[in-house]
């Protein structure tokens, strides 16, 4: 379980996705951190937000972050779409961990249908579940479960791996992350 604040609610921070994660380089981590980080700043939010975790799981994180977001992120990081996909990848993945022990084993082909294999720390090599995810800048609950739907479907193309699936839908405006097992 991740460290608490002094309200007890667990913390959730992007800079850990650059050296907290043996599969993914500090420059890539760093980068998914930039993109949640641009999602939540532009939704007017700042670091120390709660994030509501729905699902088949459920609870409340402290989202915290220490980058300054510059003028050149913002211009690297200028197509909405990809950044609001890369922030999601971001806070999914350290909802993984923080919920369930995972961590990032390899990025998933797309005729997967999947996003990332995901295992634990004790066998960095083998995978023991899937993920996709989905993010929205801003949604309602139909919005959102109608993507936790279709991002279900998606996953079915990898169900012969005969691993569990977890579909994740971060939505930023709130923010709010539904968090399904498959």
């Amino acid at each position: 379980m991740p460290e608490t604040d002094e309200s007890g609610l667990p913390r959730l921070r992007l800079e850990d996705l650059a050296s907290g994660f043996p599969h993914i380089p500090s420059v890539c981590g760093a980068s998914l951190a930039q993109a949640a980080a641009l999602c939540l700043e532009g939704e007017r939010h700042a670091s120390g937000v709660r994030l509501i975790v729905e699902g088949t799981v459920q609870g409340v994180f402290l989202l915290e972050w220490s980058l300054d977001v510059t003028e050149a992120m913002r211009r690297f990081w200028a197509d909405p779409d990809e950044t609001t996909e890369q922030g999601a990848y971001a806070i999914a993945i350290l909802l993984m961990r923080a919920l369930g022990g995972y961590t990032v084993v390899e990025r998933a082909c797309r005729p997967t249908g999947i996003d990332w294999w995901l295992g634990h720390a004790d066998n960095l090599y083998q995978a023991t579940a899937r993920l996709e995810v989905s993010g929205i800048r801003e949604g309602d609950p139909r919005a959102i479960n109608s993507r936790v739907k279709a991002k279900a479907k998606q996953t079915e193309r990898s169900v012969t791996s005969g691993r569990i699936s977890f579909v994740v839908v971060v939505e930023f405006g709130e923010p709010t992350a539904r968090v399904v097992r498959l």
